[in-house]
């Protein structure tokens, strides 16, 4: 029996507070596709980043141009991952400004392909409305593959802390759109151009 793979999925959290309803939202997407993809038979290696924690970094990278080595390095998890979940929170009427400038500073084409689950939270289900004229068409942008189910958490929409009725279901429903995306492809392996750079004497000679 061949051996499969395991996949690595990246679930970037855009809340802004601990505890926060994003990171539950973001979590609880995170353990249903864990399990659809245990349905599949694909092994899932799940890494959870929270922004808020390189909330400084990404200012300091917007106005440099380069990233400081803890936020290259989430970077290169985020992009190097067969899939992700991004969930952002919503403020005036679109994502924050936190989860706009991460995804500023990732490297172009980094996310080709790769696919993507998209949900957000709010404070009145009337936000959930940017999740198709905002951050679809950022993805979208991107290149990534961006699964048809999106997903939105208003305050009614947990009992207790735990996802009930429509929104659980839209939960189990997005998150069996992204394990079916891992089924049967091959590990995403973003590369980095300048892990091989050309020598200096071939740029010399003008010889590849």
């Amino acid at each position: 029996m061949t051996d499969v793979p395991t996949r690595r999925l990246a679930v970037v959290s855009a809340g802004l507070s601990q505890p926060s309803s994003t990171r539950l939202l973001a979590d609880r997407l995170a353990a249903a596709t864990r399990l659809a993809a245990d349905r599949h038979g694909t092994p899932l290696d799940v890494d959870v980043v929270d922004l808020r924690d390189h909330a400084h970094d990404l200012v300091n990278a917007m106005l440099t141009g380069f990233p400081a080595p803890d936020l290259d390095r989430t970077l290169t998890r985020v992009t190097g991952a067969d899939a992700l979940i991004a969930v952002t929170p919503i403020f005036n009427a679109s994502y924050s400004g936190l989860f706009k400038s991460f995804f500023d500073v990732v490297e172009e084409g980094a996310l080709r392909e790769v696919p993507v689950l998209i949900a957000a939270t709010g404070g009145t289900a009337r936000h959930s409305l940017a999740l198709e004229h905002a951050i679809r068409p950022l993805f979208v942008y991107l290149r990534a593959e961006v699964v048809t189910t999106s997903v939105f958490a208003a305050p009614e929409d947990w009992a207790g802390g735990t996802a009930a009725g429509p929104l659980a279901t839209r939960i189990d429903r997005a998150a069996a759109e992204l394990a079916g995306r891992l089924k049967g492809t091959s590990p995403h392996r973003h590369s980095d151009p300048f892990a091989d750079p050309t020598p200096f004497e071939k740029l010399l000679h003008g010889t590849d």
